[in-house]
């Protein structure tokens, strides 16, 4: 049951300790929910309340079915964007149309993640690699820093998902700063900061918020300018079927498919990069599919738009101390509560309270240290790091994340594709065999024997470079070069690329009059040689577990190979049976 209801996993090892951090972290998120809940639900060209609406049952249905214990998960600024420039390339008319639209569309959303949850498709994840997630979120952390300006200094500012044009938008706004606001959210930093180095179990947010609807009560600062949350309508979301037609599919299936696959790896990018905060490692990213689509197909039924992780929750999430999924639960609690009874309270909340809420959180997620970092130690990961870094800050979050990817697959391949290539030699006084580079005067290099390490698999985009490679180490040893043993122990794949070239390579050192030997292949790679035409150009009493029996062999060619599961091999191969080794 845990492996379809991930809930059951932290419920069943549930302390009593983490019921007031939960309970903590749940309202501290609630109350920065409702107000971005409904301003995104704005920006998706919705009315406010449909926001509070995604913010109810697609997030407890995440908590339950969902593995992260850490991100927030609700509407999102760039789902938002996405649901509008979709929607808004189609011709609807009327609001009613529209919101019908959006239901239907936030469905196809949950279906398609859903299947490919099914289909374990969560692969995708494992391209992901911690540079492109470093640089990506640092990004993304200043857009979201800059963009909660307009609250801080209390001005209309332009939005925009780039952060060039969001510095241009701010500094042309600089001469209509509401000083009122400005002391509300430099107040509301300083007190964050202060308590964080003070005593991090002090819950600093909620003190913050708290103070904030005190003080606008206490002064009467809206009669100042100071912009608060304004009124939050009453009321749950009825159950509606969203009305699907084939027509509809065929207009929204491209929107749809570019929301699963973006929510998808905003969700993963965050909750893989609160899992290096934290060390706490529990995400699996199939049922992370399957629990996004699952809480948006239940959203369509009941008024929501297409959710997903979010930055700026997830960051203040981790920041509160929540330790498990109930907290997202808390949060869905006070979400109700207050559309049922309370609203009036937050309505006076300044909107630069959650501006500091949300710029102190954040800027936890930028990790300079881990970039100085691979600059000392890994410049090719370093400029992945900062290509996918000002990709996301300059151009769009998107669009970082794909080539921040590419970037790091890009690379892999380039390394694969000439891999180390090791002459080794025998330490003296001992039965081991090291790279002739590394251990210098301590190894014994014999000029009639050359003996090579290959420390990656044999397949297309490398076999020529390792043909090249392997004898231009045998012209460099000369006319006194009497044979080559291959330690094959770090090649565990050979393709047909590799096969082909690799056989060739054997024929053509036996054509030069030199014995070839294999050392040390492991399960996988032996499969493929006597499966292949290796074995037939090798001869397999050149096959050998230890490089020194190899050795030995070259010096004394009665000395057969010690490895008596050849035949086994051989005979179960005949009989259809599987082989008895599988290292």
């Amino acid at each position: 049951m845990e492996r379809y209801l991930p809930f059951l996993q932290w419920l069943t090892n549930y302390k009593k300790a983490y019921f007031l951090k939960d309970l903590m972290a749940g309202l501290t998120v609630g109350i920065v929910l409702i107000p971005q809940g409904m301003a995104y639900a704005m920006i998706a060209g919705l009315p406010p309340v449909y926001g509070l609406y995604a913010s109810l049952f697609p997030v407890l249905v995440y908590a339950i079915l969902g593995t992260s214990r850490k991100v927030g998960v609700g509407p999102v600024a760039m789902d938002s964007l996405l649901v509008a420039a979709g929607l808004g390339t189609l011709t609807i008319t009327g609001i009613e149309n529209y919101i019908a639209m959006v239901a239907v569309l936030t469905l196809m959303v949950g279906m398609m993640q859903f299947v490919f949850g099914v289909l374990r498709m969560g692969f995708l994840v494992n391209f992901l690699s911690k540079p492109v997630i470093s640089g990506f979120t640092s990004a993304a952390a200043l857009i979201i820093m800059l963009s909660q300006l307009k609250h801080l200094l209390g001005t209309s500012i332009p939005g925009s998902n780039r952060f060039h044009q969001l510095f241009i938008n701010a500094i042309g706004q600089l001469g209509n700063i509401n000083f009122y606001d400005f002391a509300i959210g430099a107040i509301g930093i300083l007190i964050l900061i202060g308590l964080k180095k003070w005593n991090k179990n002090i819950p600093g947010i909620l003190i913050i918020v708290v103070l904030g609807i005190l003080g606008v009560y206490a002064f009467d600062l809206e009669q100042y300018g100071a912009k608060l949350v304004g009124e939050i309508p009453l009321g749950l979301p009825s159950l509606v079927v969203p009305s699907v037609q084939l027509e509809d599919i065929q207009k929204l299936w491209p929107i749809a498919l570019a929301l699963a696959l973006v929510g998808y790896l905003e969700a993963i990018s965050i909750g893989k990069a609160l899992e290096e905060k934290s060390g706490q490692e529990t995400i699996q990213p199939n049922q992370e599919l399957i629990a996004l689509g699952s809480a948006n197909m239940v959203g369509s039924f009941l008024q929501a738009f297409p959710v997903t992780a979010s930055f700026s929750r997830s960051a203040i999430n981790q920041e509160s101390g929540a330790r498990t999924n109930l907290a997202a639960i808390f949060s869905v609690v006070l979400v109700l509560v207050t559309l049922l009874f309370f609203t009036f309270f937050f309505s006076s909340l300044p909107n630069a309270i959650l501006a500091s809420i949300i710029m102190v959180s954040v800027y936890g997620l930028i990790d300079i240290e881990y970039a100085k970092n691979l600059w000392k130690s890994r410049k090719d990961e370093f400029l992945i790091l900062l290509v996918t870094f000002l990709i996301t800050l300059f151009i769009g979050i998107t669009e970082g994340i794909l080539i921040g990817v590419l970037c790091s697959l890009l690379l892999m391949v380039y390394r694969t594709s000439k891999p180390h290539f090791a002459e080794l030699g025998n330490i003296k006084n001992s039965d081991y065999y090291k790279n002739v580079l590394r251990f210098g005067d301590e190894v014994e290099v014999r000029e009639d024997l050359l003996i090579v390490r290959f420390d990656s698999q044999l397949y297309f985009g490398n076999a020529s470079f390792f043909k090249r490679e392997l004898f231009n180490y045998i012209k460099e040893k000369g006319p006194k070069l009497k044979g080559v043993i291959l330690n094959a122990e770090a090649i565990n794949y050979v393709d047909a690329t590799g096969v082909d070239v690799l056989t060739k390579s054997i024929r053509e050192i036996h054509n030069l009059g030199l014995q070839f030997y294999i050392a040390g292949a492991i399960g996988p790679t032996r499969d493929v040689i006597f499966s292949t035409g290796i074995i037939e150009e090798l001869d397999k009493k050149n096959l050998f577990v230890k490089t020194k029996e190899a050795v030995a062999c070259f010096e004394n060619p009665e000395i057969e190979s010690t490895v008596g599961s050849w035949v086994a091999y051989e005979n179960s191969r005949k009989k259809n049976v599987a082989p008895l080794e599988k290292e």
